[in-house]
C-alpha cells in the first residue's frame, strides 16, 4: 500500500466516528422534529402512564408538570417520587406545551395538588421567540385550570442560570429574575403557594452554586436533594 494511499485510509478511518456521530445527532433532531410535527405538546409522552394509573384506581396526591428540570428530578431520585407523587416533566418543553397537556397530564390524574416549575425553556426561546408577558399569561391559564378543578397550585421558581448550553448567547439571569418576581407576586394573587428554590440553589450572579448543576442549568443529585428539603416540610405537613 502506498503511503499515499496509507494517508486516505487513516485519514478516511478517523473521520468515521465523526460522520457516526453527526448521524446519531442528526437521527436524534429528526426525532425531536417529527414528535413536534406530529405531537405538539407531546400528549403521548405519558398517555400509557396515565391509562395505567387510572386503571389502577391509584390516587394521585400531586402532579409535578414542568420540563427536563422536572424530569431529571424523578429520573435522577425516584425515590423522592413515592407513591402519589406523580412526576410529569418533559425536556425542552415550554409555558405553551405545558398548558396543552393540563388536562391529560394533570386534570384527568384528579391530584390534590400542582406543581408548576417552568419558563427556562421560554427563555431560551426553544419553541421560537416568546415575550415575557406571554409567558406569564400561560401560567395563568395553567392556575386557571388547575383551580378550575379544585386542584391547589405550588408555583415554583425558575431555577437559577447564567447560560444555557443549547443556546449560546441567550441572556438568562435578567429575564429569569423577572420572571421569578413575577410569579412570587402572581401567587398571592392568585391563591397559589409560592415555593422558591432560589435559596439554596442560587450564588449572587444569579448562577447555579458549583457542584448543584453539571451543565449550569440541570441539576446534580445534590441540587435535587437541596430542592427537596424546600417542599418537604410542606409535602409533609399534609401528608403527601
Amino acid at each position: 500500500m502506498s503511503r499515499i494511499v496509507r494517508r486516505g485510509f487513516l485519514a478516511g478511518a478517523l473521520a468515521l466516528p465523526l460522520v457516526a456521530h453527526a448521524k446519531v445527532q442528526q437521527s436524534g433532531e429528526d426525532k425531536r422534529q417529527r414528535q413536534l410535527r406530529d405531537d405538539w405538546p407531546w400528549l403521548g409522552r405519558y398517555a400509557d402512564e396515565n391509562r395505567a394509573l387510572l386503571a389502577a384506581g391509584t390516587k394521585t396526591n400531586i402532579v409535578f408538570m414542568g420540563d427536563s428540570i422536572t424530569e431529571g428530578w424523578r429520573r435522577q431520585r425516584p425515590g423522592f417520587f413515592k407513591p402519589g407523587r406523580v412526576g410529569r416533566g418533559i425536556s425542552g418543553q415550554t409555558t405553551p406545551q405545558m398548558v396543552l397537556r393540563m388536562m391529560a397530564d394533570v386534570v384527568a390524574l384528579k391530584p390534590r395538588y400542582l406543581h408548576i416549575m417552568a419558563a427556562t425553556n421560554d427563555v431560551a426561546g426553544n419553541t421560537g421567540p416568546m415575550t415575557l408577558a406571554q409567558t406569564f399569561d400561560n401560567f395563568r391559564m395553567m392556575i386557571a385550570i388547575a383551580q378550575a378543578n379544585r386542584i391547589e397550585v405550588l408555583l415554583a421558581s425558575v431555577p437559577p442560570a447564567d447560560r444555557f448550553p443549547w443556546r449560546p448567547g441567550v441572556e438568562t439571569v435578567k429575564p429569569i429574575r423577572a420572571i421569578n418576581a413575577w410569579l412570587k407576586r402572581y401567587a398571592k394573587t392568585a391563591g397559589a403557594t409560592w415555593i422558591d428554590y432560589w435559596p439554596v440553589l442560587a450564588d449572587a450572579n444569579g448562577a447555579m452554586r458549583p457542584g448543584l448543576a453539571n451543565d449550569g442549568v440541570h441539576p446534580t443529585e445534590q441540587g435535587y436533594d437541596l430542592m427537596a428539603t424546600v417542599i418537604e416540610p410542606f409535602l409533609r405537613a399534609r401528608k403527601i
